[in-house]
């Protein structure tokens, strides 16, 4: 029975994350925790979107306000939309740490995380919390309006599809980064280029087909490619990269520049940042939607900013 559950970290392990590597690497990762001090309770997540679930009780009903994630971006993802879907406290009185087992680990990117679990232990035991921006976009699903948070990039157009792919290549037990890079080459020939509007603050600033767009609070996705190399995660703006319809062979020619934000420089690339966006897709063809990797919906598409809306622990 959990006696003081405001003391104890709440470890969400997600088994499947990184090819089931958590599954296997969950006992030394226990030890770790362990032998620096930790005093913690742990549960296994057992479905997509779980750890949604269980961080939302976990906070509402038990008490608890230290989480730690073992898994991946997507783990991540899904505990923080628990943290926002609760109503018992407010997000920022939580702080959340995450050890990274994931194939693409592009949240803690951002902050220059630690691989190795010993190293991550150990930045979560100097608990140096850091309040970043929160994304918060509203879309349709089966013609149901939804709500989604996110923390690092949604992506629109190609990089939905790529992310599509990906995940399904998960569900059959593919994974890692040479999958991700399968399902983009193969999505090439395969992708229909949307016609789309984007309104920021009310104001259309974009119209015209497009190859993809991201719009997000850090810098990376699809494990290392920086999509918006400008980004800061705490100033209060979404960035946005839009790159208009381009040829394949140029999309192939510019790959390795995805890595380190050159890929802007080339004609086809709109960069903006602001608060509030709205994207369409016209006439009547839906834009689909991924955000930290998890394929959700489609157009029409309404990103609001929440400034500083989320503790987490970094270096």
């Amino acid at each position: 029975m959990i006696t003081d559950s405001n003391n104890n970290w709440y470890v969400i392990v997600n088994p499947h994350a990184g090819s089931k590597k958590t599954q296997e690497d969950w006992p030394k990762i226990r030890n770790l925790l362990t032998d620096n001090g930790f005093s913690f309770d742990c549960i296994f997540t057992e479905y997509q979107y779980h750890a949604t679930d269980l961080t939302k009780t976990a906070i509402e009903v038990n008490g608890y306000r230290k989480v730690i994630v073992v898994g991946g971006d997507g783990t991540l993802n899904e505990v923080i939309n628990g943290i926002f879907r609760q109503d018992k406290v407010i997000p920022t009185d939580i702080s959340v740490g995450l050890i990274s087992v994931g194939t693409g680990n592009d949240w803690g990117r951002m902050y220059g995380m630690p691989s190795d679990y010993k190293e991550q232990i150990e930045v979560i035991k100097r608990n140096k919390t850091f309040l970043q921006d929160v994304g918060k976009v509203t879309y349709l699903h089966h013609d149901e309006d939804k709500v989604h948070y996110f923390m690092n990039i949604a992506g629109m157009g190609f990089d939905a599809l790529v992310a599509k792919k990906s995940n399904i290549a998960k569900q059959k037990g593919a994974s890692g980064i040479i999958t991700y890079m399968v399902s983009l080459i193969t999505g090439l020939f395969q992708f229909d280029y949307n016609y789309i509007e984007i309104d920021r603050n009310g104001e259309q600033i974009f119209a015209g087909k497009v190859f993809t767009m991201s719009i997000g609070i850090c810098k990376y996705n699809g494990g290392g490619m920086m999509q918006l190399p400008f980004a800061i995660s705490n100033d209060g703006l979404f960035d946005v990269t839009v790159i208009r319809k381009v040829s394949r062979l140029k999309v192939i020619r510019n790959i390795k520049n995805l890595y380190d934000g050159s890929f802007i420089k080339i004609k086809e690339v709109e960069t903006f940042t602001g608060k509030e966006f709205k994207i369409n897709a016209v006439p009547q063809k839906s834009v689909f939607l991924e955000t930290d990797g998890e394929s959700l919906g489609n157009s029409p598409l309404n990103f609001t900013l929440l400034p500083l809306a989320v503790k987490v622990i970094i270096c």
